[in-house]
């Protein structure tokens, strides 16, 4: 199969190809400069030594052309280095064990017209990737790759779906045309490596310096010499990245358009939508067991719970159903974002998802398509899974034995624990990135304002938007101060100079008024409107009383804030060289707001609802801290364990503030939520 190539990656092309030649030409000149020094080093310090041998000399001409040694060694080290990627994560499988797999595997590589993989592996995630050991060597030798597909990926796609993002995989390295981008990140790889990756070069230096105080001269001398060779070459990384960064872009697109002719536009489309959801729910079942390690909980089949919990939230995001499965729309994944900024991210290896989309959407290939879910490919897909879920917890620590929760015990905890986090779906997401408005009044209302009109799309829309704008403003501000550094950048759609940007600040600036004064009306509408039915309801009071709860903590929440900032800045000093009389009297000035923080924790501690989520052994330590006074310092030491209470204290403030936060907005949330239900209930009778 040959694709060609588009335009833009010629271009790119070119351009990478132009930054290696560069990289070469600086490279020879640093080498020829090395070997000088070296020859000159080695031949200075013979001849010392010839011209007097002594014990002074001797060691001077061995520091010297030790120094010239090393210097030369920094330049051609790459040469020497191999990246071995780590595979402890991952387990083999091989022909015997899953032939349909490979079946799919060997289709793929036939139609790609590339060799197949020289090892196949499962790793835990949702994700397909190919890798390879690498070397200087790799770029003039061919190498086998090894193919990795997640089981959290084949768990939530379609046969045709693993078909493309295989496809995808092997597109990389199907086509000839790619083989610049193999040069390029090999490129990268040296440079990065001579640049960052100097540890065992530093050991060898300080090795050599450590045998005499006059060879430590000569070691600094031969840093000295490296680290500008180093300035250079971080110069040339970051010149030749950027080109390497837009050619990969280029090559993802090429890379779909290979599995588009292999499994069609429409499954590539559908599986990349869709990846986002599948992700996040895997994560949400990875945290729901972290939280849970203190009670020894763990799994027998994550993979089970992942697609229960990808299903659960598409319900809740009232997302459709193709193929058993959530149905992503472009427009759906990318509801929530209202930024009319585009700046292209020239350090961006892989482009948006969006991008992705309206490329495959423009070759509109269509193929024949197996939509049974992907796991129906393995043997026996559950016992994979387990096996998997097993090696995956195996890497926990607990402190006793652990008990595998049951399915139906997970599926029903997680449906609480979401419901007990989360805001009720009547508010439209309305309230996931806002509060409810601190500064309303009771006014007259319209008979006519109902309940569905104040938290609609284009409510929801508004809010979304504000914070876009907000955030578009943040970035021209620093383009306009040259903190972001770029020359062109897109605003609704027209192309704007860096130069530009502070003439649309206040642009910007405008919108956000009348956004803030729509939402504002739209909030005051809110309040009143929950004021009359409550009114309705002889529960106006209740209503009134629980909405001022929630205003007077919003108005106190930055003032207690404060205080974890105080303590952050006053205990700085410990992780700092700090003489000994300056930190007894910094731990004097740190008594106030230690009080100050006893008396907050101590009265969070009473409240299950704030340490519900915490283990038992926090809530242990937090009871220590608030109960006894603690030395921290004395006899010019400092007490290690009662510093950690101090430290675990003033981290845990945060949290007891944003969770009280949440539950204070919940309960009031809740209640709006029970007058609506009520006033819809009297309206229907």
């Amino acid at each position: 199969m040959h694709i060609q190539v588009s335009k833009d990656f010629r271009k790119r092309t070119k351009a990478a190809v132009s930054s290696i030649v560069i990289f070469v030409f600086v490279y020879v000149f640093i080498f020829l400069f090395t070997i000088l020094l070296a020859l000159a080093c080695i031949v200075g310090g013979v001849w010392l030594i010839a011209a007097k041998p002594m014990f002074l000399t001797l060691m001077v001409g061995a520091g010297l052309a030790g120094t010239g040694i090393f210097v030369f060694f920094f330049i051609i080290k790459f040469l020497f280095k191999k990246h071995i990627n780590d595979r402890s994560y991952l387990t083999e499988i091989k022909r015997a064990d899953e032939p349909e797999l490979f079946t799919m595997i060997d289709e793929i590589v036939q139609q790609a017209e590339t060799n197949f993989p020289k090892k196949v592996y499962l790793s835990y995630d949702v994700n397909a990737s190919v890798f390879y050991d690498s070397s200087f060597w790799s770029m003039f030798f061919p190498i086998q790759k090894n193919l990795t597909i997640g089981l959290g990926l084949i768990n939530t796609t379609t046969k045709q779906e693993l078909k493309a993002i295989l496809s995808h995989e092997f597109g990389h390295f199907s086509q000839r045309s790619m083989k610049v981008g193999s040069y390029v990140y090999n490129v990268n790889q040296i440079i990065f490596n001579l640049v960052n990756d100097d540890a065992s070069y530093r050991n060898s230096i300080e090795k050599f310096a450590s045998f005499s105080s006059y060879f430590s001269i000569f070691a600094s001398l031969a840093i000295f010499f490296t680290s500008k060779i180093q300035w250079v070459l971080a110069k040339m990384y970051s010149y030749i990245n950027i080109r390497h960064m837009a050619l990969s872009r280029e090559m993802e697109f090429h890379a779909d358009e290979v599995a588009a002719h292999i499994a069609g536009s429409v499954s590539l489309e559908e599986s990349l939508l869709r990846l986002e959801l599948a992700n996040n729910s895997y994560d949400n079942v990875l945290n729901f067991y972290e939280a849970r390690i203190s009670k020894n909980q763990s799994s027998k089949n994550i993979y089970r719970e992942q697609f229960f919990v990808m299903n659960f939230l598409a319900e809740q995001s009232e997302l459709e159903t193709k193929y058993n499965l959530p149905h992503v729309k472009l427009t759906e994944s990318g509801l929530f974002n209202k930024s009319k900024l585009v700046i292209e991210n020239q350090w961006a290896s892989h482009p948006s998802t969006e991008d992705r989309v309206a490329k495959l959407r423009q070759l509109n290939i269509i193929k024949e398509s197996d939509d049974q879910p992907a796991k129906t490919l393995f043997k026996d897909f559950e016992k994979t899974e387990e096996k998997l879920t097993a090696k995956l917890f195996s890497n926990v620590k607990y402190e006793r034995g652990r008990t595998d929760l049951e399915f139906e015990t997970f599926k029903s905890e997680f449906e609480a624990q979401y419901q007990k986090e989360s805001f009720d779906k009547i508010f439209n997401n309305y309230y996931d990135n806002k509060n409810p408005a601190a500064e309303v009044q009771e006014t007259l209302l319209s008979e006519n304002i109902q309940f569905d009109p104040l938290f609609d799309n284009e409510k929801v829309e508004l809010v979304y938007t504000l914070i876009a704008l907000e955030s578009d403003k943040k970035i021209i501000e620093a383009i306009a101060s040259k903190e972001f550094v770029l020359k062109t950048f897109d605003y609704d759609g027209r192309k704007y100079k860096a130069l530009e940007a502070n003439k649309l600040v206040p642009q910007i600036d405008q919108s956000i008024i009348e956004i803030k004064d729509q939402i504002a009306k739209n909030d005051s509408d809110i309040y009143n409107y929950f004021l009359k039915i409550s009114e309705n309801q002889g529960r106006k009071s209740g209503f009134v009383s629980t909405y001022q709860s929630f205003c007077e903590y919003d108005k106190q929440y930055e003032n207690k804030y404060q205080l974890y900032t105080d303590l952050i800045n006053e205990t700085a000093f410990i992780s700092t060289r700090t003489p000994f009389e300056q930190i007894r009297k910094n731990f004097i000035t740190l008594q106030p707001l230690e009080d100050k923080l006893k008396a907050e924790i101590a009265f969070y501690l009473q409240n299950p609802l704030l340490t519900s989520q915490l283990s038992e052994q926090d809530i242990k330590n937090l009871n220590a801290y608030v109960e006894k006074e603690h030395i921290y310092f004395r006899n010019e030491e400092y007490f290690d364990a009662n510093l950690q209470l101090l430290i675990k204290a003033i981290n845990i403030l945060p949290y007891f503030l944003h969770r009280k936060y949440f539950l204070i907005k919940k309960e009031l949330l809740s209640l709006m939520k029970d007058l609506e239900d009520h006033h819809r209930l009297v309206s229907v009778t």
